[in-house]
């Protein structure tokens, strides 16, 4: 899918390769579900490592079923240093009783192939919980994932966090501070268990910009609750959500460590890889057609924008109207209405667009004629447009979701086969 534009930043190619000075790799250790055959088995464990000790941040689930990797990795960050991740796919590692000796496992073995501290080592996992991780497999293959670390392994490294994800999402930026070209990249797994709820995802973006713990944690916690927290495919939150932010400082900027110009334009490179992370992730909804881009204007705040905007994409009944192309509009009112906030819906408008042009279906929360064979033709497109005005301030939010359709039930009938 076609990446959106943000002004001042520069698309690149390299994932979380692309900031000078970090490697990554991939590999598959043999943590596939039992009974996978071997063509299916892809990468499952990964691996990214800094040259440099780098400030770091990051953002977590707020589901009170925490991953045990998300509570050793709090513990790591509380310095705002690391230096390495750590990261499986197929067992989530939540849920057992001897999950955080094996998430600090993972660290340890991390830090005894490369000769640096565990604590500074970052650990996430992702896939089913409740199911013991068997730590042998990740042991075995240590040697083999450090020893084929590069500078260009990202690709490697995305495939082995993918767990239903059908297509691998990366993104990365080249952006410039105090004269010097400065590189942010990332890659993301997520296409089920996605609600705006924190992060709803695992992610790990690496930068070599030198910007202090501090308002490197301000930066991701500012863009997450604009992006990441503004996706939904299902509903459901993840035990296991977690965002994270390294970055190295060889770039040669002069420190950020106040809010001034050069801070804007890191949270803009960063809001910029981000957004279009989660836009992927959106499209990328397990059994998913379409992406919809839901934007909510003239609101009286930025708060009730976002929370109809977010009523709308969470609507399953207007979903499943996006997959059968029908521009069934009173299922978007309906939404708007039951959202927790307070608007007149009198003044409530609505229009439906995509790149096959723009209809309007609502004006004044009433219904207005429309030509259902263009309405038809507008809904068959990839990615869809609603465009909500309550016409009653100047402030807007936009939220990301997708359709709803018969092969998300499919997927998630028989997941943990």
């Amino acid at each position: 899918m076609e990446l959106k534009k943000v002004e001042g930043i520069k698309f690149i190619d390299g994932g979380v390769c692309a900031a000078k000075g970090f490697k990554a790799n991939g590999i598959q250790c043999g943590l596939a579900h039992a009974g996978a055959s071997v063509t299916k088995k892809k990468n499952d464990i990964a691996l990214i490592l800094a040259d440099n000790m780098c400030t770091a941040a990051a953002v977590y689930t707020t589901n009170k079923v925490k991953g045990a990797p998300i509570q050793v990795t709090k513990e790591h960050l509380q310095n705002g240093m690391a230096k390495a991740v750590i990261v499986n796919s197929v067992n989530a590692n939540t849920c057992n009783s001897d999950g955080v000796a094996k998430a600090e496992k993972m660290c340890s073995l991390v830090a005894e192939e490369l000769g640096i501290d565990e604590k500074d080592v970052i650990v996430a996992s992702t896939g089913v919980i409740g199911q013991i991780l068997p730590i042998e497999p990740i042991e075995k293959g240590m040697k083999s994932l450090c020893d084929g670390l590069t500078y260009d392994g990202n690709s490697r490294a995305v495939e082995a966090i993918m767990t239903t994800d059908t297509m691998p999402k990366e993104v990365a930026v080249e952006f410039e501070i105090d004269g010097k070209i400065c590189t942010m990249g990332g890659m993301l797994k997520g296409s089920g268990m996605i609600h705006p709820n924190m992060a709803t995802t695992l992610t790990f973006i690496t930068s070599d910009v030198n910007i202090s713990p501090e308002l490197l944690q301000r930066a991701l916690s500012d863009v997450v609750k604009i992006t990441l927290n503004r996706v939904s495919v299902d509903g459901d939150t993840s035990t296991n959500d977690m965002v994270c932010v390294m970055a190295s400082g060889t770039c040669g900027n002069k420190i950020i460590d106040c809010e001034d110009d050069n801070f804007e334009k890191f949270r803009n490179a960063l809001y910029a890889v981000m957004m279009n992370l989660a836009r992927m992730m959106a499209r990328d909804g397990e059994g998913a057609t379409k992406l919809i881009e839901c934007a909510c204007v003239g609101a009286s705040s930025e708060k009730t924008a976002e929370t109809v905007a977010k009523s709308v994409i969470t609507s399953s009944l207007f979903k499943a109207a996006m997959f059968g192309e029908d521009a069934n509009w009173g299922r978007i009112l309906c939404a708007v209405g039951y959202a927790d906030a307070n608007f007149d819906i009198s003044k409530v408008d609505v229009n439906i667009g995509s790149e096959k042009g723009i209809i309007a279906v609502c004006r004044d929360g009433a219904g207005v004629e429309f030509s259902e064979e263009k309405a038809k033709e507008i809904l068959q497109e990839e990615e869809i447009q609603i465009y909500i005005s309550l016409n009653e301030g100047d402030c807007s939010a936009v939220a990301w979701g997708c359709d709803l359709t018969y092969d998300y039930v499919k997927i998630n009938g028989d997941y943990r086969s």
